[in-house]
């Protein structure tokens, strides 16, 4: 699907907005494509709009942006500095700039940045046409509130562009090594904020965020038994829960609340529902075989699991509202990790190769399955994003596990800085306080 450019966002924020003018667009970027358009971006300095020497907190701003945006393979960045004359604006408003060496240097968008004192008014336009595309003002900034408008902005920026945000407004679970176990740290996806959220001890696992990033779930394994590990976001109190069997494999919540998590009740590990309460319901996947990793979309339509009832593990999808179980994948002897995009269309998952793991994603419409990632190593634990674009993934290329993200059509992976020790398990959120 080709997403429109939105031709102007004009966002009120705690001082208000920026002028709005009246303007259509003719720009856009197909993410979801087979292919994708590469954009030229330049980022002009910033102004002081009263003419003096923008604050310190410019060159912030201007450093987290231009960190967002490298995020962004369709997006490419020519320096100033290249082009004829240098910078041709005298301004941050369109007719302030001097759009002839911006079109012979083929450059598509710009961004400008005008503060004044420590409030900031961020732009992008369009230098075919002149038209703006992107205005935000984010008043009041320090030290803390920088990151975050620098993420708000890019937010937009990316959503005018394709449609679609989520990626710079979310956050990241996942099990990282300790001394005397594993806990659940959280990290944005470019690695900031990085937080130790669980200190119980022992190995957690498999993390997995509820809907509105209230709770985070996990499993616990402690000396004779597994349990069910629930974190509470905002307290940071951790509570444990056990179950019959003693087993407690890959909890996925679904989006009305329930959790769906493998219990060995009948001696085999089957996939059951528990209610919001952790109550015992009904067996969501159950046979003679083992079935785990429940993954769902965003609407609660579609499960994929693991099952090796074939012999193999292979992944399955249940359709929801008939019960019906189809089988994905066929090739390889080893595949595990499923993940549904949020639309329900594909999975994404991991398959054992002759060098390793590598990532794969199956589309559910046309059957047609893609490897997106290369290289040494072995790459695991695929994680759609919520805008169903990214997909973060644990990787040992570089020698131990850390996290990294791509694409769901296979763009260079990139490192997300996690700290020190191994890095596995990576979950999305998408509910982190907004600038």
């Amino acid at each position: 699907m080709l997403f429109p450019l939105v031709c102007l966002l004009v966002l009120s924020c705690l001082a208000g907005t920026i002028p709005a003018f009246a303007q259509t667009g003719g720009v856009s970027v197909d993410i979801f494509g087979p292919g994708q358009r590469k954009l030229s971006l330049v980022i002009l300095p910033p102004r002081d709009l009263k003419g003096g020497l923008p604050p310190n907190l410019a060159a912030e701003f201007e450093k987290y942006v231009r960190q967002d945006l490298d995020f962004l393979p369709f997006l490419q960045t020519t320096p100033v500095s290249e082009l004829l004359g240098g910078d041709p604006s005298k301004g941050v408003r369109i007719e302030e700039i001097d759009l002839r060496p911006l079109r012979l240097a083929k450059v598509d968008l710009i961004v400008t940045m005008g503060w004044e004192g420590n409030s900031v008014q961020a732009r992008v336009y369009d230098t075919l046409s002149g038209r703006r595309l992107v205005g935000k003002a984010y008043p009041g900034l320090d030290a803390q509130k920088t990151p975050l408008a620098a993420d708000a902005f890019c937010a937009e920026f990316m959503r005018a562009l394709t449609g679609r945000s989520g990626f710079f407004n979310s956050d990241l679970a996942f099990v990282r090594k300790v001394p005397g176990g594993r806990e659940i740290f959280t990290v944005s996806p470019q690695g900031r904020n990085l937080k130790q959220a669980t200190k119980t001890g022992g190995i957690n696992l498999s993390p997995e965020w509820d809907k509105e990033g209230r709770r985070i779930i996990f499993t616990h394994v402690g000396e004779k038994s597994h349990s069910l590990g629930v974190l509470t976001r905002a307290t940071g109190k951790v509570t444990m829960r056990t179950f019959p069997g003693f087993t407690v494999i890959s909890p996925a919540f679904l989006p009305d609340g329930d959790v769906a998590v493998t219990l060995a009740i009948k001696g085999q590990p089957d996939i059951y529902r528990l209610s919001k309460s952790f109550k015992i319901m009904e067996p969501l996947a159950d046979s003679r075989s083992i079935e785990v990793s429940p993954s769902f979309d965003s609407k609660g339509l579609r499960m994929a699991f693991v099952s090796d009832s074939r012999g193999n593990p292979h992944i399955f999808v249940k359709e929801m509202s008939t019960g019906e179980v189809k089988r994905v994948t066929y090739e390889g002897k080893y595949n595990t990790s499923p993940c549904l995009s949020p639309d329900g269309r594909y999975i994404a998952f991991s398959r054992q190769l002759p060098g390793g793991h590598k990532i794969f994603v199956h589309d559910l419409i046309t059957g047609q399955e893609k490897q997106i990632t290369f290289g040494p190593g072995s790459d695991e634990e695929p994680a759609f994003g919520p805008d169903g674009y990214f997909i973060a993934f644990s990787s040992n290329r570089g020698g131990q596990y850390q996290i990294y993200l791509t694409t769901r059509h296979g763009d260079e992976p990139k490192l997300v800085p996690t700290g020190a020790g191994e890095a596995t398990a990576p979950s999305w959120d998408t509910s982190r306080i907004k600038y």
